[in-house]
């Protein structure tokens, strides 16, 4: 039996496959959904789940909640006397799951398909793999929470060739991908995302009402067991709007009851900053796939947090089409790991399906590039596979030698969007060692390989000698988490430019930036171009060619913006 998990920020679920399709067992409480908090007591007894809730009111300093959000980071989380990191926290999820699993099908149970947000990165989704492993099962296969939900309504069952969008918003996490099925494919177009959204920063945003309109209140000196019961009483609050146009809270604090009531009016008006945040990923994924909205057939909502009706009303007003949302869509990944788990064990009851995914993020090295006159910069990147490229994928880049007699090679490995080598997430590094000889004489062809379970092999040849090397990048030490990666991204540091024209150069650079992180292919490299001529102009200090390449980029910039 191979279970099907989802690991989810705010819950998890665990399913398996029958006869009749696919069912979530229950947890020991009888419930289907498993809080993702985990709680310690002074006798080291661990609790998860809705105990682990309960105790969180009462001694909040013993818990830990959304810590998936930190999933492959080395971010500790203090229990009581007792520290752990997010992949270990989920690893007493997962055991607890794979345990009711036991009890309910009155058998062992040792492997497991398990769904991670399509966003994770490389380093994100094997933490997710090795907590599986902690917890005492094998995770052959980690599958993309999109992917699976497009499995659990069945579009892989459609009549004809389709294209979907799913839209997936949970607690902590948010996915876009796009997917196009024809008979038996079921193919990731691409994906895109937010891995600090979800229906968390919604509650978030009353708590923040309700400090404004209580501004005696302190949220810095409230007790951890009184912020925990803000909480709770703002997550009620959201809850229970329902379709109605108020809905009000009530909470104790500071031995004073402070009731407060809010119209759907201003709490829509304070969720614009999440429905701006949530529209970016969807024009990516859109401008990735080169598609239309018009050319979408489906919209699918999953998570937990499109179960708002405001959430449902901003999608069917984005999208101008009502969305499908005939799977409870707190199940909706579940289900579709367990139709995986099957597909996986061949179950005859099944149709046979292709799944592919997609690589999130682009994977490349550091190279040098020539500015002119024999001048060379380094700290450029070169994308060897572009994110949205359908996985298992392999690429490979021939390099050169640039200087004469050079003897040694140094290839990063590198994760990310940014036209600079600094500013992308260093993955692995490998040394080579090439011949004597003039520059450009020698070279070696670098190889990258991305399989469906995000291991990445690289592999260097030597063109003149044949002799390999080879790195399987599986457990890189980098512990950059996604808003320490922003924070890097806006500190960018570009060539020195004359005080005078700094602020409108540097505007312009930005501008070309931000759009070469959002195309692909040979768009990419006609803007790099560009951008390139310009950097030259800048190292000119000459303001009359500064001037005029400034003002042809520009023009570049405005044409692509336009459309």
């Amino acid at each position: 039996m191979v279970l099907g998990i989802d690991l989810g920020t705010t819950n998890s679920l665990v399913s398996y496959y029958t006869e009749d399709g696919p069912k979530i067992i229950p947890n020991r409480l009888g419930e289907r959904l498993t809080p993702s908090i985990v709680s310690v007591d002074e006798d080291d007894q661990i609790y998860v789940g809705k105990t682990a809730y309960e105790r969180m009111l009462l001694y909040p300093n013993t818990c830990a909640a959304v810590f998936k959000r930190d999933m492959g980071s080395d971010k500790q989380f203090e229990l009581g006397s007792h520290k752990f990191t997010a992949e270990e926290l989920s690893s007493f999820v997962l055991r607890s799951l794979k345990e009711d699993a036991e009890a309910f099908l009155g058998e062992k149970v040792t492997e497991a398909v398990i769904s991670v947000p399509a966003y994770f990165n490389d380093k994100r989704r094997k933490a997710t793999k090795r907590a599986g492993e902690l917890a005492g099962l094998k995770v052959d296969r980690i599958i993309s929470e999109p992917t699976a939900a497009a499995i659990a309504y069945g579009l892989y069952n459609t009549e004809g060739n389709s294209k979907f969008l799913v839209f997936d918003l949970g607690g902590g996490t948010f996915d876009v991908s796009i997917l196009d099925y024809f008979d038996p494919i079921l193919e990731v177009r691409a994906v895109a995302g937010d891995n600090y959204l979800g229906g968390e920063d919604f509650t978030t945003a009353i708590e923040n009402i309700f400090f404004e309109r209580n501004k005696d209140i302190k949220r810095e000196e409230l007790s951890v067991k009184e912020l925990k019961r803000l909480r709770k009483a703002c997550e009620n609050l959201k809850i229970n709007f329902g379709d109605a146009l108020v809905s009000s809270m009530s909470v104790k604090l500071n031995d004073e009851t402070y009731d407060m009531e809010l119209s759907l009016h201003d709490y829509e008006k304070a969720l614009e900053p999440l429905y701006e945040r949530i529209r970016i990923p969807v024009k990516k994924s859109l401008s990735d796939a080169h598609l239309k909205l018009s050319e979408i057939d489906k919209i699918v909502l999953v998570g937990g947090a499109t179960k708002l009706p405001g959430v449902r009303r901003f999608v069917a007003k984005m999208f101008k089409n009502m969305p499908d949302t005939s799977v409870n869509p707190d199940e909706a990944v579940a289900l579709g790991a367990a139709i995986q788990a099957a597909i996986k064990e061949r179950d005859q009851s099944i149709k046979e399906v292709i799944l592919t995914d997609v690589c999130p993020f682009t994977l490349g090295t550091e190279v040098v590039v020539d500015m002119g006159d024999h001048q060379y910069e380094d700290n450029h990147y070169c994308p060897i596979i572009e994110r949205n490229t359908v996985i298992p994928v392999s690429r490979t880049e021939r390099m050169y030698t640039i200087r004469d007699n050079q003897t040694m090679l140094n290839v990063n490995i590198l994760q990310g969007e940014s036209r600079f080598a600094r500013n992308n997430i260093e993955l692995g590094n490998l040394e080579v060692t090439v011949p004597k000889n003039k520059a450009g004489a020698e070279s070696v062809d670098v190889t990258y390989t991305y399989d469906i379970n995000s291991i990445l092999e690289v592999e260097i040849t030597v063109v003149s000698t044949g002799q390999k090397y080879k790195q399987i990048i599986k457990n890189n030490e980098t512990d950059m988490t996604d808003e320490e990666i922003e924070q890097r991204f806006k500190e960018l540091s570009y060539l020195k430019i004359h005080p005078r024209d700094q602020e409108e150069n540097k505007l312009l650079l930005l501008r070309g930036e931000k759009l070469y992180s959002e195309t692909l292919g040979m768009d990419r490299q006609e803007i790099d171009s560009k951008l390139k001529k310009f950097e030259i102009a800048l190292q000119s200090q000459d303001k009359r060619i500064i001037e005029k390449e400034r003002k042809e980029l520009k023009e570049f910039l405005d044409m692509w913006e336009e459309l």
